[in-house]
């Protein structure tokens, strides 16, 4: 599966940013989708993910009530919709799926099956 993720840019703090994730060649139906961030200099850590069917999400607490992940049903993306941005928040973000038959969703990178190549987010004070 080859991931796209797009969207990044530069906002001020207090913005926001709407992040895609694309999969080329087929659906996400069969996938649990996840996002993750790194920071210069910090290691790459979860920050939002959500279960193949859509009703189970998961939010890092740095992000919880800032951030909404979503994805379309029966077609090949996920979004991750940033508001109230801090300047914290800047770093790569990239989208990774992971092939399930679950419900659930996965917070850690070895759960992961494929990444996309991450999209640059940065947020100025």
């Amino acid at each position: 599966v080859q991931l796209q993720a797009s969207g990044g840019g530069l906002a001020q703090a207090g913005g926001s940013l709407r992040l895609s994730c694309a999969a080329s060649g087929r659906t996400l139906n069969n996938y649990s989708v996840g996002w993750f961030r790194q920071a210069p200099g910090k290691e790459r850590e979860f920050v939002s993910a959500i279960s193949r069917s859509g009703s189970n999400t998961g939010y890092a607490d740095s992000v919880k009530g800032r951030f909404t992940i979503s994805r379309d049903r029966g077609e090949s993306t996920a979004q991750l919709q940033m508001n109230s941005l801090k300047p914290e928040d800047t770093a790569v973000y990239y989208c990774a799926v992971k092939s399930t038959t679950s419900f659930g969703y996965y917070t850690t990178e070895p759960g992961y099956d494929y990444w996309g190549q991450g999209t640059q987010v940065t947020v100025s004070s």
